[in-house]
């Protein structure tokens, strides 16, 4: 699991601890260690520009170097799972990038942002790396979400259609009115219904409507 800015934090746990109840042993990754190793952020103005410095100085080359580490560990600690990775915000970004690592079976990247315009630390667009994907992606978004505009979906939804037509590995999802942060309780984006269908979608209890 791969958080938002605001590192592994209460929110952040709780999720954790809500995969662990249904039977599926989860690891959130502090993908900020080398700035603040045990950044926990609540979700204040302060708080967003304080996770977003640490944002700024992480990239592409750690987030993957740190994500396959830490599947590394998981995988010895859980030799039979298969490993699936899910981030929210940030978190969601870098799951897209974490997709095209080797090992890893399902991606689901919630509202990660700006995977049309940049990618951690210089280079091309995140979504560039989409011909490396191996993983069964899943991108979910709100078409509320400021941070990616229809501009920004709709070229996600295009290359994704384009990368794979059937939409059987590469999926996109669209919750109608919801906002940027819509899965978070602690957040005032959050959207009881529409996180009700994120989970449903996560845990494999709902198909792609």
């Amino acid at each position: 699991m791969l958080p938002e800015v605001f590192g592994v934090n209460a929110w952040v746990r709780s999720v954790a601890d809500r995969l662990a109840a249904k039977g599926y042993p989860a690891l959130a990754v502090p993908l900020f260690a080398r700035t603040a190793p045990d950044l926990e952020l609540a979700y204040k103005t302060s708080d967003l520009a304080q996770g977003r410095r640490h944002k700024e100085a992480t990239t592409a080359d750690q987030i993957l170097a740190d994500v396959a580490a830490a599947l590394t560990w998981f995988q010895a600690c859980h030799p039979q799972v298969a490993i699936h990775v899910v981030g929210f915000c940030f978190g969601g970004h870098a799951a897209f990038l974490a997709a095209t690592l080797p090992g890893v079976e399902k991606v689901f990247d919630f509202y990660g942002a700006g995977l049309v315009q940049m990618r951690p630390g210089g280079g091309q667009p995140s979504l560039n790396l989409l011909p490396e994907v191996q993983a069964q992606l899943t991108c979910v978004f709100g078409t509320a979400d400021p941070l990616i505009p229809i501009e920004d979906r709709e070229a996600i939804r295009e290359a994704l259609r384009n990368a794979d037509p059937a939409g059987q590995r590469l999926r996109f999802v669209e919750y109608a009115g919801a906002d940027h942060g819509f899965m978070c309780e602690a957040r005032s984006s959050f959207d009881p219904q529409a996180s009700a269908q994120g989970w449903r979608l996560l845990l494999g209890e709902a198909p792609l409507v």
